[in-house]
């Protein structure tokens, strides 16, 4: 659901909330596009449509079919899709990507429209690491930079490069992790942003300039020109950002962060997600603004697009693009044709604890909502989770006549409490909320799970602390999935809603 317009004609960030990190942005005309690393899911890199830079809304995912992304189970969470970059030339879209997964490598796919369809795959065998980005200088050549501050020219309709990949510039000296470049062409100079620092607490945004796209760079005597490393803002973990002009010419960069909740050392639960901040220009140097959870009085119209519906009833044939499952989603197993009106998923890993299990899911976007859906369970086994990968996750399954809630942390995993219910289906809930403050070992959050009964009453059966579904606790790379699955037999579910609580 995309942020509302505050009272005073404020908007708030983050623009696209939830897990959507690392945001490439681009621009063709009045119309902006977005888009963001998708790792172990499918489908893969979510874009975004908006007109004001603060109002997004998905249009598809660049990755969609199984020729153009194949995620093999062996690959651990946290693999998979990372650091896309979107540029528009020559009246077509292009972006790159790495597939950090066994067979995988660096791709390239492009469209006439960003909502698809896209190519299928360009390989690139001859671009080295990660977080490729593309830019064409004036006489039409491509150019490659990844992290590491290699680069090497490529001719993006093949993938083939040309030369040996360089150095140009990685970053204050000692830095660690220099990635996420992305070159560009403003006014006298060329422009080498890059991330440094680790994309935790340290995570920084450096930036360089040169007279050619291959430099040589002269770094920005301020840089990092943002960081939050060190300070009590509400966002952390700043960086992996990106350059784009405004419809009035100003200046804005997006950008990923955090927003940790709880006491020590904070706990951030929802992953890494897409701000907005503001850039003016002194001395042929960006200076980057606040990164503000209220966002200053823009200079142009809001154009805030159609909200998000709570509830899906799967009556489509296919699936809404906010939906991802775990590595890949085949009709054998993920359908809404078998029963109209109902998301039938039919089970091949016999639990949340397994890579290959069947899950469908959406990202948790607020950091209080609530999330329930009708299941029927009388040929299977399975239910609804709150999802960060295979060894952090909770879930409430329902079998037969009992639901029960399990709860998995690392090693451990456990039946937290069970509970008989009639035969048929069952509305199975989660409501996540915030606790009151506590002290310095307060968590950043309660995972209710439970049941509601046909007069909407919710009956709780366990309360968990969501400090253990964070990636302080789990690590990775991703954020919370909430979502339905399937562990034995086929299970049904009529429909799925998702709605922030107001706290």
């Amino acid at each position: 659901m995309p942020p509302l317009p505050q009272p005073d004609h404020r908007s708030t960030n983050p623009v696209i909330p939830g897990f959507h990190p690392d945001p490439s942005v681009c621009r063709v005309g009045d119309d902006y596009y977005v888009a963001c690393s998708s790792f172990e899911y499918f489908p893969g890199i979510p874009l975004f449509h908006s007109r004001d830079l603060v109002h997004w809304t998905q249009i598809g995912n660049a990755l969609d079919r199984p020729e153009q992304l194949r995620l093999p189970v062996s690959m651990s969470s946290s693999g998979g899709i990372y650091a896309p970059t979107l540029r528009h030339h020559d009246g077509r879209f292009w972006l790159i990507v790495t597939n950090c997964s066994e067979g995988g490598g660096n791709l390239l796919v492009t469209a006439a429209d960003p909502a698809g369809p896209w190519s299928d795959p360009i390989w690139a065998p001859g671009v080295p690491g990660i977080d490729p980005d593309l830019v064409w200088d004036e006489d039409g050549t491509c150019w490659c930079t990844v992290a590491g501050g290699s680069q090497v020219r490529i001719d993006p309709s093949t993938g083939q490069t040309y030369g040996t990949p360089h150095r140009v510039w990685s970053g204050g000296p000692g830095a660690k992790a220099p990635e996420a470049p992305h070159l560009y062409r403003i006014g006298d100079y060329w422009y080498l942003l890059i991330a440094e620092g680790g994309t935790e607490r340290g995570h920084a945004v450096s930036i360089a300039r040169g007279r050619t796209p291959a430099g040589p760079f002269e770094p920005c005597p301020a840089n990092p020109v943002l960081t939050h490393r060190g300070t009590d803002r509400p966002v952390q973990n700043t960086g992996h950002a990106d350059l784009v002009q405004g419809p009035d010419g100003s200046w804005w960069m997006v950008l990923l962060g955090v927003r940790p909740g709880g006491g020590t050392p904070g706990w951030h639960v929802l992953g890494r997600e897409t701000f907005l901040a503001p850039v003016t220009w002194v001395d042929d140097w960006p200076v980057v603004g606040e990164v503000a959870l209220d966002l200053p009085e823009l200079p142009w119209p809001l154009s805030p697009g159609p909200v998000e519906e709570q509830r899906d009833d799967f009556d489509l044939a296919e699936l809404r693009p906010s939906w991802i499952s775990l590595r890949d989603r085949t009709a054998e197993h993920c359908t809404t044709k078998e029963r109209p009106g109902w998301l039938t998923l039919r089970a091949r890993g016999g639990s949340l604890d397994e890579p290959d299990v069947v899950f469908t899911g959406r990202r948790q976007q607020h950091l209080t909502c609530r999330a329930r859906t009708l299941t029927d369970p009388s040929q299977g086994r399975g239910g609804l989770a709150v999802r960060l990968d295979e060894q952090h996750h909770y879930a409430i399954e329902a079998s037969g006549t009992e639901v029960r809630v399990i709860a998995r942390v690392g090693p451990l995993r456990t039946v937290v409490a069970a509970r008989s219910v009639p035969a048929g289906p069952v509305v199975l809930a989660v409501t996540i909320t915030e606790p009151p403050p506590h002290g310095p070992c307060t968590g950043p959050d309660a995972v209710s799970l439970g049941i509601e009964r046909p007069d909407g009453t919710f009956t709780e059966l366990a309360a968990l602390d969501g400090r253990y579904l964070s990636t302080e606790v789990a690590g990775g790379f991703t954020g919370r999935v909430i979502g339905m699955y399937a562990a034995e037999g086929s299970v049904h579910f009529d429909w799925f809603d998702y709605e922030p609580v107001e706290g």
